[in-house]
């Protein structure tokens, strides 16, 4: 069949019965695809709708209704090359998908996409440029701004794509065991510290983070904070350092939570303090305000929260924002207790 203008894509894909949408990324990354997944639900209203995604992916988009089934590609820095999983990508053409849909145009995940032996694929032109691109994948939306947040960036690829869009959604779903849980182990309305981040360069130094901890819980006495980390071992243990540092009972620390426990806690705190990570778009995804620690770097504007509700403080690099503009920054945002 021939290929016909990306905007005609919706119309000769209309009888779709499975979709897949194959994006790679982590934490973050799988909660700026959730808005476009709902828009792929409205405008194919009789598909279901799958994602191929790194595991930690897979678990925020479990808490997704509008996806079907969240496939995990076991992608970790233990994990063999993509090519080994033969045994998935088997799994996945069995399924005869009608669609695939791919917004982040990475090399990897243009191979997988063809691979899911989808007959009518689409691509976001937001990777590099080689000769196979086409090959692989017969239609490529060009660049988005990346002025606009990402998940906006990937509404748009589908509405060069002749999908209609209506108003950004999340409504990510916690399931009543992990809400449960938060509810007996978070106080509501608590503060929420996100300390860790990928890497050294997009952390804000410890002491910085303990000092905050102090002013805040002198300042407002029924105020609860609540500081999480990962499983990795450096994250835990400048968590246990924070924790030592502080030395106060109203700092509740919990480390390797599960995704829906950690969505489900970020639900019930008031006001979400973290860097540059996956945490800080899970909890704006989530509905708390967030006040973002970040570094200056290219593409940092498309990955800023930018609700009423949001704020970020900017230095060139963390060492730059000062303690006590985070310090006012997080009283401004709080409602007096």
């Amino acid at each position: 069949m021939t290929a016909g203008p990306p905007s005609n894509f919706l119309r000769r894909t209309q009888g779709a019965r499975k979709i897949i949408v194959i994006d790679l990324g982590f934490l973050g990354d799988s909660v700026h695809l959730v808005p476009p997944l709902w828009e792929l639900r409205r405008n194919y209203p009789g598909a279901e709708i799958h994602t191929l995604s790194a595991p930690v992916g897979a678990e925020v988009l479990q808490l997704a209704p509008c996806v079907t089934r969240p496939w995990a590609f076991p992608l970790t820095p233990e994990s063999p090359p993509w090519w080994r999983h033969w045994g998935l990508i088997g799994e996945l053409r069995r399924e005869r998908f009608d669609v695939a849909y791919n917004f982040s145009g990475a090399d990897r995940t243009i191979f997988l996409t063809a691979l899911t032996g989808a007959p009518h694929r689409a691509a976001h032109a937001a990777g590099r440029d080689h000769f196979w691109n086409r090959w692989l994948i017969r239609d490529w939306v060009p660049r988005q701004n990346r002025d606009l947040p990402v998940f906006e960036q990937r509404r748009q690829v589908l509405a060069a794509c002749g999908c209609t869009l209506e108003a950004a959604r999340f409504d990510l779903q916690p399931p009543d065991d992990a809400l449960k849980w938060a509810h007996s182990a978070v106080p509501p309305q608590s503060v929420h510290f996100s300390i860790n981040a990928s890497g050294p360069e997009k952390e804000w130094p410890l002491e910085r983070w303990s000092a905050l901890t102090r002013a805040l819980l002198e300042v407002r006495p029924a105020l609860s904070l609540v500081a999480t980390a990962g499983a990795k071992p450096r994250e835990r243990e400048r968590l246990e350092s924070l924790r030592a540092a502080v030395n106060n009972s109203r700092l509740l620390c919990f480390d390797s939570l599960p995704i829906a426990r950690f969505a489900a806690l970020l639900q019930r705190c008031r006001l979400h303090v973290g860097a540059d990570s996956g945490a800080l778009h899970l909890a704006f995804a989530m509905g708390a305000p967030t006040l973002g620690l970040f570094r200056q770097y290219e593409g940092l504007k498309e990955w800023q929260p930018r609700g009423p509700h949001d704020r970020a403080l900017v230095g060139a690099t963390l060492d730059a924002v000062s303690g006590e503009a985070a310090f006012a920054a997080a009283l401004e945002m709080l409602p007096a207790v």
